[in-house]
C-alpha cells in the first residue's frame, strides 16, 4: 500500500527538512544578509566575522571588478570616478530626476527609462550595480547555510514607487535570487521589534538609512502588523548629512577641491567626522583630508548647526504620517529607532523631543531591517515560524493614491493612499458619445485633483466596445496592487465581455522634488484643487447638456415653433460662451439650468411624439 505525504498547505513537504530563506536589506550605504537558525533571526557575517557590506562596487579601467571592502578604497579618492556607491538612489530613475548629480564622484548618461553610470569598463545601469550586491549576499548566504537558497525577502524603501520596486525585482533576479516578497523597511524592522519584546499597541518606525527617509505608524495586534500610514523622503539620508557637513567645512576653510578623487577625500573625512561625533564633543579636521590650508576642530554644535534643516525635514514628515494616522504624538507607545544615521544624538533627541519619550534602540539599527526580512523569509518559506510567531500577518499599505483620468483632466482616485495591500478595488465608468466604440486609460499616481498635477504612470486602450447611446456601456477598471507593491490595471465592458489589461511598469521613478511634493500639494493646495475640479465638471456637464440638445434638435428640430427654437438657440449660445470664458463654476451651472428648463418643453414634445410614433396602428386592445 502506498503511503501518501501530507503537509500543511505553504509548508515544506518534509516536515524535516527546511527550506533556505534569507532576507535581504538592501542598503544605500550598507547591505546585510540575515536567516533564521535554531528559532532565531540573525545576520550571516563574511570569512572575516563583518556582517556588513558596503553597497559600493568598482569597475576599474584594468577590468574585474571589486565589490563592498574591497572597492571602498576606491571610493575614498584613489578611483573614485570608476567607483559606484549610493547606487539605491539612482534605482528606476532618469536623469531628470537626479537632483545630486553634483555630489556623485562618477558620471551618468542619459538614457531612456533609468540613467546609466559611465565606468572605465563601459555603461553600467544601477540595476546592475545592486545585482552584483545581492549576488554577493547571495553567495555569503549559500556559503555558510551550506545550500542554494529557497528564495529571499528584500526590504525596499516606503516610499519605492512601481519603477524602484520593479527595479530591485530585476536585479534580484539578475543575481539569480528568487523573489519571495518585497516589503518596506519600516515594516520589517517593527516585524524584528515586535517578536522581541512581544509589543502589542501603536508605534512610530523612524528609518533613517543612508539615502532614504521612511517614517510608518504601525499597530501591533496579536501577531498582525499593520500599517496604517506612511511617508517619508527618499532623497533625504546620512549622505546628505556628509555633504552637508562638508559644504560647510568648505565654506569654513575656503577649500575648493577640484578633482573627483579631490571632493570624494572630502566628503569622506566628513564622514568620519560625522560618525565620531556621535561619540564624542569634538574632533580635529586635518589640512590634508580637506585640501585646505590649515586645520581646525569641529564641535558637535557646529555640526548639528550645519544639519538642522535636514533633521528638521524629516520630521515634517512624520508630522504628515501621524496627521495621515489621524493620531498625536502622545497616541504612540513607542518609537523604533532604525538605520545606521540615527545613531546621531540630533536625531534621536529630535525624535524624543516630538513624542515626548525616549525612542527604542534594544535592536542595532544597522541589522534589524534585515532581521525583520529574514522571519518574513523563513515564514513565506514554510518553515516553522520564530520567536513563537505562528501566527504573524503583514498588512501593508501603498504610499500615494492611483486612479485613472477622467473627461475634462480630472483624477478618479480608484485605490487611496495608505490602502492595505495586497488589494483590487473596481470602478464603472462609461462612454461620453454617442457610438463610442473604444476607450482611452490613463493610469495616474498622486494626490491632486487634475491630471496635470500627477504622474502618469501607464496609457492603454479598451477596444470593442458595442456601439451604444452615450452613457448606456458600463466599463468596469479594477486595480489590482500584489504584496510587493506592483499594479496591474484591467477595463472590462460588462455587455459584450470586451477586456483590456497592463502590467504598469513605469521606465522612470518619481522626482526626488516630486516624493515630498505630492502630499504636501495636496494639503497646501486643497481649495484651490477643489475649485479647479468644481470649474472642469461644471465644463463637462455644459458640453455634454450642449451635445445632447444637439443631437436632439437634429433628430426632431421640427417640433418646435420658430419662436421656440431662437430661444433655445439662444441659451445655447449663451452656455457655450459661459463655459468658454467664465472661471466661475457656479456660473456655468447656472447657464447650463437653464438650456435644461428651457428644454423642458422640447423634451415633453419629444416624448409625446415618441409615443404617438409607437402607438400608431394599433389596437387598444392589444395595448
Amino acid at each position: 500500500m502506498a503511503l501518501l505525504q501530507i503537509s500543511e498547505p505553504g509548508q515544506s513537504p518534509n516536515p524535516h527538512q527546511r527550506r533556505l530563506a534569507v532576507g535581504i536589506d538592501l542598503g544605500t550605504t550598507h547591505s546585510l544578509v540575515a536567516t533564521v537558525r535554531h528559532g532565531v533571526a540573525e545576520c550571516l557575517p563574511d570569512a572575516q566575522g563583518r556582517v556588513l557590506l558596503p553597497s559600493v562596487v568598482a569597475y576599474p579601467a584594468g577590468g574585474g571588478r571589486r565589490i563592498g571592502w574591497a572597492a571602498l578604497q576606491g571610493a575614498d579618492g584613489n578611483d573614485a570616478a570608476n567607483t559606484v556607491a549610493s547606487a539605491k538612489r539612482l534605482m528606476g530613475r532618469a536623469m531628470a530626476d537626479i537632483t545630486h548629480r553634483d555630489q556623485l564622484p562618477y558620471a551618468l548618461a542619459d538614457r531612456p527609462g533609468m540613467v546609466a553610470i559611465v565606468t572605465a569598463q563601459g555603461e553600467k545601469s544601477p540595476v546592475e550595480v545592486s545585482a552584483e550586491i545581492l549576488a554577493t549576499l547571495r553567495q555569503r548566504a549559500e556559503d555558510t547555510l551550506g545550500d542554494e537558497l529557497y528564495g529571499a525577502v528584500i526590504t525596499v524603501p516606503a516610499y519605492f514607487d512601481d519603477a524602484q520596486r520593479q527595479a530591485t525585482k530585476d536585479a534580484a533576479q539578475l543575481a539569480g535570487l528568487n523573489v519571495l516578497r518585497l516589503i518596506n523597511e519600516p515594516t520589517a524592522a517593527a516585524i524584528a521589534y515586535g517578536l522581541d519584546r512581544a509589543a502589542e499597541g501603536v508605534y512610530a518606525v523612524y528609518d533613517l538609512g543612508g539615502g532614504t527617509f521612511d517614517i510608518s505608524i504601525l499597530r501591533l495586534t496579536q501577531g498582525v502588523f499593520e500599517v496604517i500610514a506612511t511617508g517619508g523622503d527618499s532623497a533625504l539620508g546620512g549622505d546628505d548629512y556628509d555633504h552637508a557637513l562638508a559644504a560647510w567645512i568648505q565654506a569654513r576653510t575656503g577649500a575648493h577641491p577640484d578633482s573627483a578623487e579631490a571632493r570624494a577625500t572630502l566628503l569622506q573625512a566628513a564622514r568620519t567626522a560625522k560618525e565620531a561625533l556621535s561619540a564624542t564633543e569634538k574632533v580635529a579636521i586635518q589640512a590634508e583630508q580637506v585640501g585646505a590650508k590649515a586645520g581646525f576642530d569641529l564641535t558637535r554644535a557646529d555640526f548639528e548647526a550645519a544639519t538642522a534643516a535636514l533633521t528638521e525635514r524629516s520630521l515634517a514628515a512624520v508630522r504628515r504620517a501621524l496627521a495621515d494616522a489621524r493620531l498625536a504624538p502622545q497616541d504612540v507607545q513607542g518609537v523604533v529607532m532604525v538605520g545606521g544615521s540615527t545613531r546621531m544624538p540630533q536625531v534621536r533627541r529630535a525624535v524624543a523631543g516630538l513624542f515626548g519619550r525616549e525612542p527604542l534602540t534594544n535592536l542595532n539599527p544597522d541589522e534589524v531591517v534585515a532581521l525583520g526580512a529574514a522571519v518574513q523569509a523563513n515564514q513565506l518559506a514554510g518553515n516553522p515560524a520564530a520567536g513563537g510567531a505562528e501566527d504573524l500577518l503583514l498588512l501593508d499599505v501603498i504610499p500615494l493614491s492611483l486612479g485613472i483620468e477622467t473627461m475634462g483632466g480630472l483624477v478618479e482616485r480608484i485605490v487611496p493612499r495608505n490602502q492595505t495591500i495586497p488589494t483590487a478595488m473596481a470602478q464603472d465608468f462609461t462612454t461620453y458619445k454617442d457610438g463610442q466604440t473604444a476607450l482611452a486609460l490613463h493610469v495616474v499616481q498622486g494626490e491632486r485633483d487634475l491630471v496635470q498635477d500627477c504622474r502618469s504612470l501607464a496609457r492603454f486602450e479598451l477596444r470593442g466596445i458595442p456601439p451604444m447611446a452615450a452613457g448606456a456601456a458600463r466599463i468596469r477598471v479594477t486595480f489590482s496592487v500584489d504584496a510587493d507593491g506592483l499594479l496591474t490595471v484591467s477595463a472590462r465592458e460588462q455587455t459584450s465581455g470586451a477586456e483590456a489589461q497592463i502590467d504598469v511598469k513605469p521606465s522612470y521613478g518619481l522626482s526626488d522634488e516630486q516624493i515630498a511634493r505630492m502630499l504636501q500639494d495636496s494639503f497646501s493646495t486643497a481649495q484651490a484643487d477643489m475649485a479647479a475640479r468644481a470649474l472642469v465638471e461644471a465644463r463637462v456637464e455644459a458640453d455634454r447638456m450642449l451635445l445632447a440638445t444637439q443631437s436632439a434638435l437634429a433628430a426632431d428640430g421640427a417640433l418646435l415653433s420658430a419662436g421656440e427654437r431662437v430661444s433655445i438657440d439662444a441659451l445655447m449660445h449663451a452656455l457655450r460662451d459661459t463655459a468658454a470664458s467664465s472661471p466661475d463654476a457656479a456660473a456655468i451651472d447656472a447657464a447650463t439650468e437653464a438650456l435644461a428648463k428651457g428644454t423642458e418643453a422640447f423634451a415633453a414634445a419629444r416624448m409625446n411624439a415618441g409615443i404617438q410614433k409607437a402607438l400608431a396602428g394599433k389596437a387598444v386592445d392589444t395595448l
